[in-house]
């Protein structure tokens, strides 16, 4: 069926969908960068507590090093990690509520395109109704 011979209300229902998809590949993009970057965090904390508490220790801000504390940085690590975690949990929500909703909507969707039950001869004899998404 092209969208010419789409009846409007599925057209809208499929935009819809197509953007609760587009928000749910947003959402797994966002935690696939979260995870890399606590990846990385998890990483440089290992490498952090294997040096000396006297080792020179160096940390970025934006395109220079600035010489730092090894107790300094192991706190912002461990902050960003802190941070990264509740980001995570944030996402995940989402992720879940707009899965829910793909499913929502594609039954919805389903259950329109398949019209009245077989079984409802009789209430089709009943005036039609100003709801039906149809017209």
């Amino acid at each position: 069926m092209s969208s010419a011979q789409m009846p409007p209300w599925l057209q809208e229902q499929l935009m819809k969908m197509q953007q609760s998809q587009q928000n749910l590949e947003s959402i797994m993009t966002q935690k696939q960068h979260l995870e890399m970057e606590k990846l990385e965090t998890e990483k440089a904390l290992e490498e952090l507590k294997k040096a000396a508490d006297e080792d020179n220790v160096y940390k970025h801000a934006g395109s220079i090093l600035i010489k730092s504390t090894k107790q300094e940085v192991i706190t912002e690590l461990e902050e960003r990690k802190e941070m990264a975690k509740t980001r995570s949990a944030v996402l995940e929500k989402q992720e879940s509520r707009i899965k829910e909703s793909l499913k929502e909507q594609e039954a919805k969707i389903t259950e329109m395109m398949r019209g009245p039950a077989p079984n409802s001869a009789q209430i089709s004899k009943a005036p039609p109704s100003d709801d039906n998404p149809r017209k």
